[in-house]
């Protein structure tokens, strides 16, 4: 049986600009970390004001850690012929939660639909190049309650399981936010459940 992926890969800032030329049309290249559509609206409207000459503004994006999210804009080129070749790259580095505008100057030479298509995969794939891709876990968030002379317990357990604590209130009445990879979350929720005087529920993420 296949276990969930429970990772996914992002970029940790953005790229540097990437030039490409192809008979006299350069397609300058951008990625930027995003983790929402008003985010990609932003940094495009950016890019508009930094090269407002421009004729073209394509891109693709790809959202949520499960990677559920995604679009490609061809920006007035052909169909098919700028934004889908961007898409690609996006997936090619296996990345969410990115952006890549390829921005385009025409140079008076048509490029045909399959120049354009390697051009715009080019420029994108350059600025994938130069980012720094990580790794991260999706994590399930729970909430522990418990009184305070149960704290030993309690800590013994998250530092056994090597879990991250998020956010912590320590009184008479303690409540500690922790995170859990989401392949172990079924198992700790119940270890938890069973610890006597601990009380654990889930956060929505």
């Amino acid at each position: 049986m296949e276990t969930e992926k429970d990772t996914y890969k992002t970029i940790l800032k953005a790229s540097e600009e990437v030039l490409f030329k192809e008979r006299g049309s350069k397609f300058f290249g951008y990625a930027f970390p995003v983790v929402s559509e008003e985010e990609v609206k932003e940094h495009i409207e950016n890019l508009k004001k930094t090269h407002h000459t421009a004729r073209h503004f394509c891109y693709a994006w790809q959202l949520g850690k499960s990677y559920e999210h995604y679009r490609a804009n061809d920006d007035g080129e052909p169909s098919n012929s700028a934004g889908m070749p961007i898409y690609g790259q996006l997936q090619s580095f296996d990345v969410t939660n990115v952006l890549v505008v390829v921005v385009r100057y025409f140079g008076g030479t048509k490029l045909g639909v399959g120049g354009l298509i390697q051009a715009y995969k080019t420029a994108a794939q350059m600025a994938l190049e130069t980012c720094k891709i990580v790794e991260r876990t999706i994590d399930k968030t729970f909430l522990l309650k418990f009184e305070y002379p149960e704290m030993n317990t309690v800590m013994r357990i998250l530092k056994d399981e090597d879990i991250n604590i998020v956010d912590q209130k320590m009184e008479l009445n303690c409540e500690f936010k922790i995170a859990v990879r989401k392949k172990d979350a079924e198992r700790i929720f119940e270890l938890f459940e069973n610890t006597y005087k601990v009380a654990i529920k889930h956060l929505e993420n």
